[in-house]
């Protein structure tokens, strides 16, 4: 037994220096690479990346400060600015503009229940031109009552997505009827380009419908026959008695509602035609004929009719 044990102490000598040997080479090679990779010369780009990261490092200090500084000029900015839009003059000002600000009785309803009938980036669009039309009429002097109706479908879930405040919006009726729903029938004007009558002035106590309808002309002539299948009152603004334009007669929704904003305070289509049109449209004044008589009793039919372009204009009246 004794000569046994002799062996397998031997044995166990020899794997053990064996595994000694082993671990030393892999040592030694190692290091070996590492003394390679620290002799081979770094390339251009490397030498670069090297130099940048050693700037950014030497330089956080100095960008510390700089944020710190921002901050500074940033606070004391506030503070001169909050000095001087304090005072007696400016509160007596502010206080002034608010009672100059005058709500009207004129509802101006856009009509959301097409929302089946727009792609998806012309369902955002839409949801641009209402953020506009309730901007305006808050802006306004003499705002107008604002029904948003038939809210759901893309339209509500864009606006859950882009602009959560919606939920928050003053002086402003969001409905998820139909404004059938909503409003008296005998009450309701529908403005489209396709109806043959011409509105000469705004009744106040009327609601004035605009089709909320992003389509690229694709539904023509859609607002007139819900208007007529539902039996209600239709009208179209009379931009051609006053407006000559070089592109296409097409007004977006927040382009119709701004016009009626417009004439709310100047009493003049005219004026307000020329306050809201932008200047890519080409717009000029048509020349009363004094033959005709007063160019708002003109009868004949509009020429442009009602279509959406790009810029998310509507079927609306043009």
């Amino acid at each position: 037994m004794g000569d046994d044990d002799s062996m397998k102490s031997g044995d166990n000598k020899l794997l053990n220096n064996h595994s000694h040997n082993n671990a030393n080479k892999t040592v030694d090679r190692d290091k070996e690479d590492d003394e390679a990779t620290e002799k081979q010369p770094l390339s251009k780009r490397q030498r670069k990346k090297l130099l940048k990261q050693q700037k950014w490092e030497e330089e956080r200090d100095l960008r510390k400060q700089r944020r710190k500084d921002r901050k500074h000029q940033r606070r004391l900015q506030r503070q001169t600015d909050c000095q001087e839009n304090e005072g007696e003059d400016h509160s007596r000002a502010r206080k002034r503009l608010r009672r100059e600000v005058t709500p009207t009785s004129l509802r101006l309803v856009v009509d959301c229940s097409f929302d089946d009938l727009m792609l998806t980036k012309d369902v955002h669009k839409l949801h641009k031109q209402i953020q506009r039309c309730y901007a305006e009429n808050r802006r306004a002097c003499r705002p107008v009552q604002f029904y948003l109706t038939s809210l759901g479908g893309q339209l509500k879930q864009s606006m859950d997505e882009k602009d959560k405040g919606w939920i928050n919006w003053k002086d402003i009726s969001i409905k998820f009827e139909h404004y059938s729903e909503v409003l008296a029938k005998e009450d309701v004007v529908y403005l489209t380009s396709d109806s043959p009558n011409v509105l000469t002035e705004l009744d106040p106590k009327k609601a004035y419908v605009i089709g909320g309808l992003v389509d690229h002309n694709h539904h023509k002539g859609i607002t007139l026959e819900r208007a007529q299948d539902q039996g209600i009152c239709h009208a179209r603004l009379p931009l051609s008695s006053f407006v000559q334009m070089n592109s296409r007669k097409v007004l977006a929704v927040n382009h119709v509602f701004e016009i009626i904003l417009a004439y709310v305070e100047k009493g003049c289509w005219r004026d307000a035609f020329f306050s809201v049109l932008p200047p890519r449209k080409g717009a000029k004044a048509v020349a009363p004929d004094p033959a005709d008589g007063d160019p708002r009793d003109d009868g004949q039919e509009d020429q442009a009719q009602a279509r959406s372009d790009p810029d998310a204009p509507t079927k609306t009246d043009k």
